[in-house]
């Protein structure tokens, strides 16, 4: 049943208040803040390119606690093995059984803290869990329950003794962005409360879990006209076909768009989507999705001079325009 224009206000009222409320603990970034928050709503997941100390793990943590929810870190190294991450079955001497000890991905908020520092089988292990939202631990599966969401960081300045997210890794989440340095007044702000180390014990819970997973249902049935849907189709079509990219979005890629832009569009209250959902969305949730051209990179071409290229040159229907 299509959203109702009293369940896109009270959406749209909700969003704003999960919105403020984790702003007391990552100050002056409203706009990261509403990108997490529509991330969780749409069941998916963030990856933050960002220096350290820029507030990755105060966001997580005050996600978290705005929700009633759980949150867990796990701290990527060389050395951290799958099992670190999903759990392990161990053998109980006592009961003379095998029990299932749960991982760290067993929370509501998981931050994987510089997530580009563990091996690629350690990585894999998040797929299945950012897929389908349960994990399989010798031949057993266990659901991770609801609201699940990764937000995963990697430091874009120090480079050695990483490993490259591969692509099928890249194209697990929903949107791609950075945090960056509070403006000089926010700065100031923090300075003044500098004895409050972790700023997200100061958030209290507004929402509970439950609640957000209805939110979640709900924003699905935002409704996305045809002429909207072809629109994304198009500009993902224009990627794959430029000369610049090897690998442009891809259809998992296009249905990212399309559940992104249905929570974006119900936090403005509206209840369906507009192409200029969709353009305020394209850099986060497509710029890690091109594979550029070895020789256009060298010349300075980037995923988000593409990507505004292409929302330049394909035409907006006249039908869906906000």
């Amino acid at each position: 049943m299509p959203m109702s224009n009293e369940e896109a206000q009270w959406f749209s009222q909700a969003f704003r208040h999960i919105v403020s409320n984790v702003g007391q603990a990552v100050l002056g970034k409203e706009t990261v803040v509403r990108y997490a928050v529509t991330a969780m709503l749409a069941e998916g997941h963030i990856l933050l390119e960002d220096a350290p100390g820029t507030g990755k793990t105060q966001l997580a943590r005050a996600l978290a606690a705005t929700v009633a929810g759980t949150n867990k870190r796990i701290q990527f190294t060389p050395d951290l093995l799958p099992t670190d991450v999903t759990g392990v079955t161990v053998y109980d001497q006592r009961r003379g059984d095998f029990e299932f000890r749960p991982g760290p991905v067993f929370a509501n908020i998981v931050l994987a803290d510089e997530i580009n520092r563990a091996s690629p089988k350690t990585q894999s292990a998040l797929l299945e869990v950012m897929e389908e939202g349960q994990v399989t631990v010798d031949g057993v599966t266990r659901k991770v329950g609801r609201p699940f969401m990764v937000i995963a960081t990697q430091n874009p300045i120090e480079q050695a003794g990483t490993y490259r997210l591969p692509e099928a890794q890249l194209d697990r989440f929903l949107m791609k962005t950075s945090i960056g340095y509070p403006d000089r007044g926010s700065t100031v702000e923090i300075l003044s409360g500098a004895a409050v180390k972790n700023r997200a014990a100061l958030v209290n819970a507004i929402i509970p879990a439950e609640k957000v997973a209805e939110m979640a249902d709900l924003g699905t049935t935002v409704h996305v006209a045809d002429s909207v849907l072809d629109y994304i189709a198009a500009l993902a079509q224009e990627t794959r076909e430029t000369k610049e990219t090897r690998i442009g979005v891809s259809v998992r890629g296009a249905l990212a768009m399309t559940r992104t832009a249905k929570v974006w569009a119900a936090a403005a209250a509206r209840a369906y989507v507009t192409c200029d959902d969709v353009k305020e969305l394209a850099l986060p949730v497509w710029t890690h999705r091109l594979i550029i051209d070895p020789e256009a990179e060298f010349s300075g071409t980037t995923a988000a001079s593409i990507i505004e290229r292409v929302l330049n040159e394909v035409p907006v229907p006249a039908i869906g325009m906000g």
